[in-house]
């Protein structure tokens, strides 16, 4: 763009201004909906059960008191036995272990399991108290599922008190 400006007599002096960017105007476009394929609805997929697993205790070995040891009237018992959760459920708080028979010898008649990983060993332990009549006492315990089904091995303690 030129400007000329009028100047003293008749001379005119001639001003260069540089152009300026003008941002072009849009036009809005306007799109015609074109007819797409209709697609089948889309199906929730069918709830299925996982696959349940199975409950499995088996009895290794004894690790303290064996079958048939001789014990004090009233000597506190530490009996530990060495298990394997051989099933494919894992044991957590919710499994037990029911005493089953004989004399529960001064421990709680159901305890908590000692939770392990399915194919894995696991130490049971159970505190008792020796009665303080002579004889042989025997206490049976059994591990219970969470909805109180029995499963496995049973493992026990039987002593000797002498007279």
């Amino acid at each position: 763009m030129l400007v000329f400006l009028a100047g003293c007599g008749t001379r005119e002096t001639e001003i260069y201004r540089p152009p300026t960017l003008v941002a072009p105007v849009l036009s809005p476009t306007i799109t015609t909906p074109t007819a797409s394929p209709t697609l089948p609805p889309i199906e929730s997929p069918i709830a299925t059960a996982l696959p349940s697993c199975t409950d499995s205790l088996t009895y290794l070995e004894d690790l303290t008191i064996p079958d048939g040891s001789l014990v004090d009237p009233g000597e506190q018992l530490d009996k530990r036995w060495q298990v394997e959760n051989s099933g494919t459920c894992n044991w957590d708080a919710s499994y037990r272990l029911r005493l089953i028979s004989g004399s529960e010898m001064g421990a709680i008649t159901e305890q908590s399991l000692y939770p392990a990983r399915s194919g894995t060993q696991a130490t049971i332990r159970i505190v008792f108290t020796a009665p303080t009549e002579p004889g042989i006492y025997q206490s049976a315990w059994q591990a219970y599922d969470p909805q109180g089904n029995s499963f496995g091995d049973p493992i026990y303690i039987q002593i000797i008190i002498s007279p």
